[in-house]
């Protein structure tokens, strides 16, 4: 029976080595489990801190605050130094107290001679410190009961070190995740700034809508024209979602050839194909546990439209050449400009598929329907772009924004942000005015409406400002800003006052 409760004991303890248990958990299961094999009256685990042995856990009878805040200079303790480097349990006889004392004088009033035993903890290439066990009994213990307190010492251990691992694994990847959200948000704007600010009610509803998806499972399909930034608002939905410290990829399939999108979404073995070298992961592995973006989804073949079928109903991918399939864990949103209920009438789109990507549809307003919003994203698209082009601090006048609002804008927020990457280069100074905006004349902007028409205090304000920024900010004096609009030095200053005009640095 013993051998079966021992047996048992040290399955239990070495599975603790596999758990994500916290490291004082470790340590008291640990200290619970001996005490069922080897006799106790007081366990305590001693930390190495700089050549102190700091009491951090005491278990049984005689274990108070005064032991659990005990602490000995390992220099003070041959033995302990001694039993550290060998790393081999040594049961305490009386004479080792009489050369350097007990480890517990001044803090229990144990009997000279009364059972002590201690044990390394040491896993890997490091000592952690050493476990001491205690028995009021006057009675060494003998040479089985030490070599079965080694064994357990070395497990304990190696489940103490693997604690401490994972919690200072953690600790790294929340650091990570943190320096990778500062570096996206330093080079890739704050992506959700342009849909929970925004001010256009179509949108608004968006917002809502997509925060309460996020927090499912559900797949979800994004639809809207070109380029009203639909992977932003897949990222968005990410982010808002548990997955979000997870992987987000994204995967355009109409940028894949036809021949390489199975492998691109599935991966491949090594053999598969010609050229297949080596094991590839596709996307869906890449996107273990978090989110998956496939844009264009309506230019995808039909062939494969089947194989990605059966992967949202079985949440198992089957890469190129394998002979079985992988499971995955990925959450699937879909994205495309394309009519898919009128793709899958006319046979180009699977109707089951069709149906299982859209159980939640989001519909992405065009620009021309959130003017409203035009000052947000010219702020943020500006900001943006400043971190590529080094064009920091610009902004847009009313006047730009109101010729920004007559134009229809057939491409959305990549051609409002192709234009301000224009207008930022063609601006003088640090204001964007309607002449920076180089526009395509194609008919698409309507009859100016009087209110939209720029007052005669901002034209000037924006002439002056352009000659302001080509004299490099000389008012006076020859090739000076006053001499180029024709006025005296004092009379531009008073305009500029009243204007609101400031000289650029």
């Amino acid at each position: 029976m013993g051998m079966l409760n021992l047996a048992h004991d040290l399955k239990e303890l070495i599975e603790v080595t596999a758990r994500p248990e916290e490291v004082d958990a470790v340590l008291r299961q640990g200290l619970d489990w001996l005490k069922r094999v080897i006799p106790y009256d007081l366990a305590t685990v001693f930390l190495l801190e700089e050549g102190r042995l700091e009491a951090h856990m005491a278990r049984g009878p005689l274990a108070n605050e005064a032991v659990r805040g005990h602490k000995v200079q390992l220099d003070d303790f041959p033995s302990l130094r001694d039993t550290l480097a060998s790393r081999r349990a040594r049961a305490m006889l009386e004479e080792d107290h009489n050369e350097e004392g007990d480890l517990f004088d001044g803090v229990l009033d144990l009997s000279h001679g009364h059972s002590c035993m201690v044990v390394p903890l040491c896993a890997g290439d490091r000592c952690h410190g050493l476990l001491s066990l205690d028995r009021r009994k006057c009675e060494p213990y003998d040479e089985a009961t030490v070599a079965l307190a080694e064994a357990y010492g070395a497990i304990l251990a190696l489940a103490y070190h693997n604690a401490r691992q994972r919690i200072a694994l953690g600790v790294l990847n929340e650091q990570s995740r943190e320096r990778a959200r500062r570096v996206e948000e330093r080079w890739l704007g704050e992506p959700n700034s342009v849909l929970r600010d925004s001010l256009a009610p179509g949108m608004q509803r968006l917002v809502a809508q997509a925060t309460q998806v996020a927090a499912t499972h559900t797949p979800v399909l994004i639809q809207g024209e070109t380029g009203t930034g639909k992977e932003r608002l897949a990222r968005a939905i990410h982010t808002w979602s548990p997955r979000s410290a997870a992987p987000f990829v994204a995967v355009n399939a109409a940028a894949i050839p036809e021949a390489l999108v199975e492998s691109e979404l599935f991966g491949h073995v090594k053999g598969a194909f010609t050229g297949a070298l080596r094991d590839r992961s596709g996307a869906f592995q890449a996107a273990q546990g978090g989110t998956l973006l496939l844009d264009e989804i309506g230019d995808l073949p039909l062939d494969l439209q089947s194989k990605l079928l059966r992967v949202l109903q079985e949440g198992s991918v089957r890469p190129v050449g394998a002979e079985r399939p992988v499971q995955v864990d990925v959450r699937v949103i879909a994205a495309t400009h394309v009519d898919l209920e009128a793709a899958v009438e006319e046979g180009r789109f699977r109707r089951d598929l069709y149906y299982r990507l859209a159980v939640f549809p989001l519909h992405l307003p065009p620009l021309r329907e959130r003017l409203e919003d035009l000052p947000l994203l010219c702020e943020v698209l500006l900001d943006e772009q400043a971190r590529r082009t080094g064009r920091a601090g610009l902004s847009v006048d009313e006047c730009a924004l109101k010729r920004l609002a007559r134009y229809s804008w057939p491409g959305n927020l990549r051609e409002l942000a192709n234009a301000l990457e224009r207008a930022a280069i063609l601006c003088q100074g640090s204001v964007i005015g309607p002449a920076d905006l180089n526009l395509p004349q194609r008919g698409t902007e309507e009859e100016t409406p009087l209110g939209a028409m720029c007052t005669l205090d901002d034209l000037q304000r924006q002439h002056i400002e352009r000659v302001l920024a080509h004299t490099g900010g000389k008012i006076s004096g020859a090739g000076g800003a006053a001499e180029v609009l024709g006025l005296k030095p004092t009379t531009l200053r008073s305009r500029m006052e009243k204007l609101g005009v400031k000289r650029p640095d």
